[in-house]
């Protein structure tokens, strides 16, 4: 894999409580000069983002970010109008707590819900793996597919530590074939 390779599969983020216009469009030039698959940025970016990209690279926003407990009537309207103002990726938080109490049910309904609210927009589920047991990991895998998700993505890199190989790993073990892999927060073993 050369170096074009691995740039086409990054989504280029920059989700810094502190990023202003200027430091967003630093990234946004940076993902069409080497064309990454996407750009990441806060909501409030998007649509002005959007305008500037004009089509070039996709606009990925989060929602939920990066704690997940915000009702799903909520994370539903975020992703509404994130697409209205031009976002093609979205990436929803899943509510950590619902997954402790064993509330999947609750969990694949949320998704199912932002991916309607997606259309055919892409919906990738940050899971935070650093904060979940193997199980956890696995029974979200199993949710993600379900529910007909298109991605699941290791971590929102804002909690305690990022993606791991292992988890990669257990992630290519239990996810459907139709799911898609995304490490995030960095990577290391």
């Amino acid at each position: 894999m050369n170096r074009e390779d691995i740039f086409s599969k990054v989504d280029h983020t920059l989700l810094a409580q502190t990023a202003t216009w200027d430091e967003i469009k630093v990234i946004l030039d940076d993902a069409i000069n080497y064309n990454t698959a996407s750009v990441c940025i806060p909501p409030s970016y998007v649509k002005r983002a959007a305008e500037y990209l004009n089509g070039r690279i996709p606009v990925c926003t989060v929602i939920g970010f990066p704690n997940g407990y915000n009702t799903t009537a909520v994370k539903e309207f975020e992703t509404k109008d994130a697409i209205n103002n031009g976002a093609a990726e979205i990436d929803m938080v899943i509510n950590i707590g619902d997954l402790k109490d064993k509330r999947y049910d609750v969990i694949a309904q949320e998704i199912k819900t932002l991916k309607a609210a997606c259309g055919d927009k892409i919906l990738k589920v940050i899971i935070e793996t650093c904060l979940l047991t193997e199980d956890e990991k696995k029974k979200m895998c199993e949710l993600v597919t379900t529910a007909g998700a298109d991605y699941i993505k290791t971590s929102t890199g804002f909690s305690t530590a990022g993606a791991t190989f292992e988890d990669v790993k257990l992630f290519s073990e239990n996810v459907g074939k139709d799911v898609k892999i995304k490490a995030a927060g960095g990577i290391s073993s």
